[in-house]
C-alpha cells in the first residue's frame, strides 16, 4: 500500500530540489529529495513502511531535523509529513527549516481530531515556548505536541512565518492539514 502524491505539492515543488525529514516508502511525495532522518536503522518505523509496502525508503542524510548538516539556503524547500509533532522543540525544528529552504516549508500535521491524538489538549505557545527554554537531553520519540490547524497557525503568525496556502484536510492522506511557508 502507498498513498497517493500530493497535488499541491506536485504544483508547488515539482522541478525544484528539497530536503524531506523523515520520508517514508509508503507515504511518497515524488519530488526531487534528499531523505533526512535521525537514524538509518531498522526502527519500528522501518519495520512498518516494509509491512505497508514491502519496502523501505533510503535514508540519504543521518541528522536531526532540527540540526541539519547544510549550509544556508542550501535547497529550495523542506517538506515533512507527520513528522513536526514528534519534535520536542518545533520551533527550532520551523527555524531550521527556514534557514536551510530558500522558497517553501511545505508541512502535513497530523490533525488531533482525526488521529490517535483525539481528546488530548491543543498545545499552545506557551507549551513550546517552555520546551525551547527547557531542553531535555535525548527526548522520547513520540507526539510531544498537538494540532488543528487554528493553534498551528498560531505557532507560525508567534514566529512570523508567511503562511501562503492551507488544507484541511491535507490532499496526500486526509487524517492531516497542510501549511506551506513561503519564505
Amino acid at each position: 500500500m502507498k498513498f497517493k502524491h500530493s497535488d499541491l505539492a506536485t504544483s508547488l515543488l515539482s522541478g525544484l530540489k528539497g530536503i524531506e525529514i523523515g520520508g517514508s516508502a509508503h507515504n511518497p511525495f515524488g519530488l526531487d529529495t534528499l531523505n533526512v532522518d535521525i537514524t538509518d536503522e531498522f526502527t519500528m518505523f522501518k519495520q512498518e513502511e516494509q509491512k505497508l509496502c514491502g519496502e523501505m525508503l533510503k535514508v540519504d542524510v543521518v541528522a536531526a531535523g532540527d540540526n541539519l548538516p547544510f549550509e544556508d539556503n542550501s535547497f529550495d524547500f523542506v517538506i515533512s509529513s507527520h513528522v513536526i509533532e514528534h519534535f520536542y522543540n518545533p520551533i527550532a525544528a520551523l527555524k531550521e527549516w527556514a534557514r536551510v529552504a530558500k522558497k517553501y516549508i511545505f508541512i502535513i500535521v497530523p490533525h488531533r481530531e482525526r488521529t490517535f491524538d483525539k481528546g488530548k489538549p491543543l498545545t499552545t505557545i506557551a507549551d513550546v515556548v517552555y520546551n525551547l527554554e527547557n531542553p531535555i537531553e535525548n527526548p522520547e520519540y513520540k507526539h510531544w505536541t498537538v494540532w488543528e490547524l487554528s493553534n498551528f497557525l498560531e505557532l507560525t503568525s508567534y514566529l512570523n512565518l508567511n503562511v501562503i496556502k492551507t488544507q484541511d484536510p491535507d490532499d496526500k492522506v486526509g487524517n492531516g492539514f497542510t501549511i506551506v511557508i513561503e519564505l
